[in-house]
Parts: structure tokens; sequence; C-alpha cells
């Protein structure tokens, strides 16, 4: 912060403007884009190893394991986002609690439900109540990332499921012709194929997952639209050296802006990903790039 900030009452026009937008919990409003980036990036490919789990469950030639899968798949996708991202961080931040309970307190006595309330032995807290902030700050978001993984896991695996089986059945039955097991025609002929038939699918999903960070706030992370909304909020000299009507109009725009860079930004991305994908491959993609050579 500037050293002519300790006075704000005799600033005006820029000077007021640099000063307030250096102050603690702007410097906490610029840190959370990169939360957010980060974020971003542990989940997407988080989601798509659990998509790829889910898919390949769902055509396992084992029952149970194709059911789990097909199950999977189902019912994630059908619950509300936010009604999953409600209760599945209570429940497992709950059950993680309890398990701590029952193996590091074998003697309580008492039950861990009381009523309204779900109680443990202090041992068992996650975190402990001793433990510094960031790690309950860690904590919260390895739980957002393990949420946000197993709903977009699910999306994923659909999108995944039907690449899988867009693989032409009959290189499929080359490759085991040739003597290749199961898991080298896997490995070898039907992963490097299905991704030409699944980025359309995944980019959609990429982009669902941008505009789906601000629900990382149901999750108690502080993330840019949480700052936008607490900075833009009519402030008062009685509780801010600074204050200002209803900026949220102003925030929200920029975040606005944010967004939609990022989209056009992935959009770019996606689609060199996609032309070098479908080089050479025997698809419409493929055919058209030919055509055009």
């Amino acid at each position: 912060m500037f050293s002519y900030c300790t006075d704000p009452d005799t600033l005006d026009g820029l000077a007021w403007l640099s000063c307030y937008l250096t102050t603690g919990k702007h410097i906490g409003f610029y840190w959370s884009f990169g939360t957010v980036l980060l974020l971003l990036a542990i989940t997407a490919p988080t989601a798509l190893l659990f998509g790829y789990g889910g898919a390949s469950a769902a055509r396992s030639r084992v029952a149970p394991i194709r059911w789990f899968g097909k199950t999977y798949m189902a019912i994630v996708r059908g619950v509300p986002d936010i009604a999953f991202f409600l209760f599945f961080v209570i429940a497992l931040d709950q059950g993680i609690e309890y398990l701590r309970h029952v193996t590091l307190c074998p003697d309580w006595g008492q039950s861990v439900r009381q009523g309204n309330d779900f109680v443990v032995c202090t041992a068992a807290k996650m975190p402990l109540g001793n433990a510094p902030q960031w790690l309950h700050e860690v904590y919260g978001a390895g739980l957002a990332v393990l949420t946000f993984a197993i709903v977009f896991g699910a999306f994923a695996a659909n999108v995944l499921f039907g690449a899988m089986r867009a693989v032409p059945r009959a290189q499929l039955e080359t490759a085991e012709a040739y003597g290749m097991t199961r898991r080298q025609v896997t490995r070898r002929v039907l992963v490097p194929q299905m991704w030409v038939y699944a980025l359309p699918g995944l980019s959609n999903l990429w982009m669902v997952l941008i505009k789906a960070t601000p629900l990382l706030f149901l999750l108690g992370v502080e993330d840019i639209v949480y700052w936008a909304r607490e900075l833009g909020g009519t402030k008062t000299a009685r509780f801010t050296d600074y204050p200002h009507g209803d900026w949220r109009v102003y925030y929200f725009a920029f975040l606005l802006v944010f967004y939609l860079a990022f989209t056009k930004v992935s959009e770019v991305v996606l689609s060199r990903v996609m032309a070098r994908l479908t080089r050479g491959q025997a698809t419409s993609g493929g055919e058209a790039q030919r055509k055009a050579a």
C-alpha cells in the first residue's frame, strides 16, 4: 500500500482510487483469481480421471463393476449440482470425522448423533481445532476439488463412454485378431482414437466447469464472486476508510470480461487440439482436413 494512503480523507481522484484498489481485501480479491485457476487446473484432470474410470467400469465385462459404473453416471448426473455440493461435502466431512472418531476414540461413551448435532471427540476433528489456518483452507479446497471431480467426472464418464463406443468395432477386432490382449487393444487402439469423438463433449464440459466456479463459495472457498460481492457492496465511513456506494455492477462487469476472455482463450486452445487430434484420423474432421490440404 502506498505511503500516502495513511490518511484517506486527504486523497481525491486517482490517488484515492489507487489506495482503494491496494487495500488488504483487494489483494485477497486478486489472489482469488489465482485460487480459481489453480482449482480448475487440479479439478479438470481429476474429473477426467474419474470420468475415464467410470467409463471403463461401464464397459467392463464383470457385471457388478459395469453396474457400478452406470449407476455412478446415472445418479450423479441426475442430481442437481447445487444439491450435490451442499449435501456431499457435509456427508464426506462427517464420514471422515466418524472414521477417525471410531479409530482414535474407541472408549467414547456417547452417540455421535445428538439431536441435530454431529459430535465427535476432539482428536477426530478434521482439521484439528489448533491446526494453522492454512491447513483449514487446504482441507476445504481439497473437499471442493473432490466434489467437483466427482460431479463433473460423471459427465465426463458419459462422454468418454459414448466416445469409446464410437470407435469402429472392426478396428478393435482387427487388433484382437493380431493377438493383442484386451488391455493392449484399449491402450493402443481404443484410447488414442476415442479422443477425437470425446473432445467436443469434453470441450463443452470444460466451459460448464469454468462457469461453475462460483459454486466454490458454497464449499467454503472465498472465490472471485465472493470477493466481488463483498467489495462491491455499499461501504460507509463507519466500517471502512474508503466509503463508497453500491459498486457491485462494476465488480461483476469486470468478472464478466474475465470469464468471456477465459472462455475465448479456451475455445482457441481446444480448436487447435481438435485439429491436431483429427489429423490423419478416419473421421469427418480428418476428412475435411485432407480435402483442405
